[in-house]
């Protein structure tokens, strides 16, 4: 069972990134760009090294997203008022309505996703990922091998 769970899993988000890559186009945007405005979003203000660690990217990488993302008038840098060699990154006002496109997309690509399944369902099927993205992200690192 745990392969072909660990399989259903692995297809179902490829199969959503798919599906959010095919609408986030249709805005412009790509799924990392949108994941950097999500996370930036709740995080304002952040330093470029803070942002990679929460989406898990190297420095470079998001030194470029963000390059990408201020050229397109949807991010700012500002310097650190407490370090001068820091950057903090702030939305726009241009990133709003992108992001509430792009929140929209999302919205209809789950409700399209989890069409027959009712609320309870949902509910169950969100807590169940809920409780295992938990027990995964507790797990000793020596427990995974072992």
């Amino acid at each position: 069972m745990s392969d072909s769970l660990g399989f259903l899993i692995s297809d179902v988000s490829r199969l959503m990134r798919r599906r959010f890559d095919e609408r986030a186009r249709l805005v412009g945007a790509t799924r990392a760009q949108w994941k950097t405005l999500v996370t930036l979003s709740r995080n304002e203000g952040i330093n470029q090294g803070g942002l990679a660690d929460l989406l898990e990217v190297e420095p470079i990488t998001l030194c470029r997203m963000v390059d990408r993302l201020e050229e397109s008038g949807l991010v700012e840098r500002r310097r650190d008022p407490a370090d001068r060699r820091a950057w903090q990154i702030f939305l726009t006002d241009a990133a709003k309505p992108v992001l509430e496109q792009l929140r929209s997309h999302a919205d209809d690509m789950f409700d399209a996703a989890f069409d027959g399944l009712d609320d309870t369902d949902r509910t169950r099927l969100t807590a169940a990922l809920e409780r295992v993205r938990t027990n995964l992200t507790d797990m000793p690192k020596d427990a995974a091998h072992g």
